[in-house]
């Protein structure tokens, strides 16, 4: 819930939120009674400035076993008087809203709450590329429904998040969710893991077991490395979603399996059932609904978020915490990452330990990503720092996060200019990161001088930079600034 009576506030605190896949709504300060009855449906209240009234304060602390709360952008203090505020308030976030703010409070409201859903879910789906964007899309069309799903896409690109996201937007998120890979059980043991088994159905079967079908009663099974099961056992898992009942092993009773079905594999599936390696019945019993995940290669644009992602959950966890500079994260950009998200947070969490709380230049990665290095690519010495965006005048899309941005006023920086670079048209094979960069630095370069009628300290002062940093800058992108100075 954002209590909020600001709209362009409410606007920034709702797009920040939206970014990471949270559901949201806002409610004007003077209509928060009316709310305080749905405990259950809030799993926090983002108090912002606009909304800290004496009414909804009041209404906040006689709200019985209400949720947490979050401060944004609340200068006044909380008076102490406000006991069970307090004791619920799980801490401030400043203006402008970032990425690194709101990861730590999100890690605490999964301890908060008694039975809270997966943290994890709050860590995922960053970004704000058109894939990320239609994979959420596709999300919330499938997850009200009961129908199966099947999740593909390379190793390391996040299926079992997608699977985790479907059970807890479902009817069924009460229920319990269990994973189960495949392709890590043995062939001849994957039969007694899904089905369970009675006592002494097979030699060391000294008790009776539950198969995972029977634990995800209610909820959402999720079969991970379908691809790796084999001919046998389709048969069998096939049977199973065709009559929606199973036995265990060694008892010829039957029991229903009223539970969810999501797959995922990294296989192509089309290509076995061509071979004879996949069963075609069972691949289209399980086709109904494909979600396919696009590799970290085809999102490149969201590497900064996810890069600052990684490293806020490092923070939330206690760990030693990094920061990239632009030359770092050009290079980054440009390597192919075979391991997708998982082979980033890897490198995150080895940098974080080779330079505990320091910043990481392209010098400093692994050989094999520091070859993508090239001349130019640094702006400077300042680490990236994601922050999110407030909509642009006239721009009727979601609040789209800045690709990345040096530690400063995002005021300054020029929200438009970046989010018109980023709708560039000639996007594709051939503009990479650095070109995107370069445009979006020489557009916010040229505004503040126009801006600033060609004095070059007061461009400067705008953009957060030194002077001299900025002398160079225009040297770069040959820009003079004598075109931009009025006669007085």
């Amino acid at each position: 819930m954002i209590v909020s009576s600001d709209a362009a506030l409410a606007d920034e605190v709702a797009g920040a939120l939206a970014f990471l896949g949270l559901r949201h709504e806002i409610v004007a300060p003077g209509e928060l009674a009316t709310h305080a009855g749905e405990a259950d449906r809030w799993s926090a209240v983002l108090l912002c400035s606009s909304g800290a009234t004496s009414t909804a304060l009041k209404v906040l602390e006689d709200w019985e076993n209400g949720p947490p709360v979050v401060a944004v952008g609340l200068e006044q203090s909380i008076p102490d008087r406000l006991r069970s505020v307090h004791a619920r308030l799980l801490g401030r976030v400043e203006r402008p809203l970032r990425h690194t703010q709101l990861m730590p409070l999100l890690g605490k409201l999964g301890k908060f709450q008694v039975g809270s859903r997966d943290v994890e879910l709050f860590r995922s789906l960053v970004g704000q590329s058109d894939p990320v964007q239609q994979i959420r899309g596709m999300i919330r069309r499938v997850a009200p429904t009961d129908s199966t799903v099947l999740i593909l896409g390379e190793t390391g690109t996040g299926k079992e998040v997608v699977a985790r996201h479907i059970h807890y937007h479902s009817q069924r998120r009460d229920g319990p969710f269990v994973a189960v890979n495949c392709g890590a059980i043995p062939a001849d043991l994957l039969e007694s893991e899904l089905f369970g088994h009675e006592k002494g159905a097979f030699t060391g079967a000294l008790t009776a077991r539950k198969g995972r079908f029977e634990l995800a009663e209610n909820g959402t099974l999720f079969l991970d490395e379908i691809g790796d099961m084999s001919l046998q056992m389709q048969v069998k898992l096939l049977r199973v979603l065709q009559e929606r009942q199973f036995e265990r092993l060694g008892s010829g009773r039957s029991m229903p399996a009223n539970v969810r079905i999501v797959c995922a594999t990294h296989r192509n599936l089309d290509k076995m059932v061509a071979d004879g390696t996949f069963r075609g019945d069972l691949f289209y019993r399980i086709n109904v609904f494909p979600i396919e995940m696009p590799a970290l290669r085809d999102r490149r644009e969201d590497l900064p978020l996810l890069a600052a992602e990684l490293v806020a959950r490092l923070e939330a966890e206690g760990q030693p915490s990094v920061r990239f500079t632009q030359d770092a994260m050009a290079a980054m950009a440009r390597h192919d990452w075979p391991g997708n998200v998982r082979e980033l947070a890897n490198l995150v969490e080895r940098l974080a330990i080779l330079h505990p709380g320091a910043v990481v230049g392209a010098q400093d990665l692994p050989r094999h990503i520091r070859v993508h290095s090239q001349p130019g690519d640094g702006m400077g010495s300042e680490p990236v720092v994601p922050v999110f965006s407030t909509r642009p005048e006239g721009v009727a899309t979601d609040p789209r996060p800045c690709a990345v941005a040096p530690a400063q006023d995002p005021a300054a920086f020029g929200i438009s200019a970046a989010a018109g670079a980023l709708d560039d048209p000639d996007f594709g094979p051939g503009r990479g990161l650095k070109d995107y960069l370069n445009d979006i630095e020489e557009q916010l370069i040229r505004k503040a001088l126009a801006e600033s009628s060609g004095i070059v300290a007061d461009a400067a002062k705008a953009l957060g930079m030194r002077r001299t940093t900025l002398v160079e800058k225009l040297r770069k992108f040959g820009i003079d600034r004598l075109g931009f100075a009025t006669e007085t």
